[in-house]
């Protein structure tokens, strides 16, 4: 089970997930109609965490009833389901653990494909217009709402991924370059640059990917550390 060309290490033995960024939140309700809500901070007091640098204990999936009903919600929620097998799709085409897919779909869109952002970004990975000329098919961009389709919009994302980690060397850059653009991580060594929002989004996805993968792999998966490699 590899990451594109081993840009990340996964040590098994003990919790420590070393990045470049600082220490950020998730927090996370599910709503009366089953959809989950994620974000950075706590919007409102419906929103529980499910990691906080003020509770750690609460970083571990299954120790709290909050952290743990956010995750179960990703493992059994409709809309998660439906698109599980594209996930797997992705991950056997470009080496990207579905579970790193699930935690960016997570806090880019909250599984909402129709999701469109003020800047253009679209469907559940928020792709650009740009990133899905480059990344995507002449198939699969034939259609005017094609980074709608949960299939498409994923497929393209994981190769999007794929490719920056690849170029990087490591997958908090890749994700910075996802969040900010490539220049900024340039400039930054292939690093996480000084930027807060970038910072916090690597951290966030970077956070829940682990305890994803804690969840796949069970007792194994004890320890995640990011040791950057030099890209091909």
């Amino acid at each position: 089970m590899t990451l594109t060309r081993a840009a990340v290490l996964l040590s098994l033995a003990g919790l420590s997930l070393q990045a470049q960024a600082g220490r950020a939140e998730l927090w996370g309700y599910v709503d009366g109609n089953g959809t989950a809500h994620f974000a950075p901070t706590r919007v409102d007091t419906r929103y529980q965490p499910i990691f906080s640098a003020a509770s750690p204990t609460q970083r571990v999936p299954g120790k709290t009833d909050n952290g743990s009903r956010l995750l179960t919600w990703l493992d059994i929620a409709p809309e998660v389901k439906a698109v599980t097998p594209y996930l797997r799709e992705a991950e056997a085409q470009t080496g990207v653990h579905m579970e790193l897919l699930k935690a960016i779909i997570a806090v880019e869109s909250g599984f909402r494909s129709d999701a469109v952002s003020p800047r253009g970004a679209t469907g559940l990975m928020q792709l650009t217009l740009v990133s899905a000329q480059r990344y995507g098919t002449s198939d699969e961009l034939r259609r005017p709402s094609a980074l709608l389709e949960a299939r498409t919009n994923i497929l393209i994302g994981a190769r999007m991924l794929a490719d920056l980690i690849r170029r990087f060397g490591r997958i908090d850059g890749a994700l910075a370059a996802w969040n900010a653009g490539e220049a900024p991580v340039r400039r930054a060594g292939g690093g996480v640059p000084d930027i807060d929002e970038t910072q916090a989004h690597v951290h966030l996805v970077l956070e829940l990917y682990w305890a994803l993968l804690q969840r796949r792999m069970g007792a194994q998966a004890q320890q995640m550390t990011l040791q950057p490699v030099d890209a091909p």
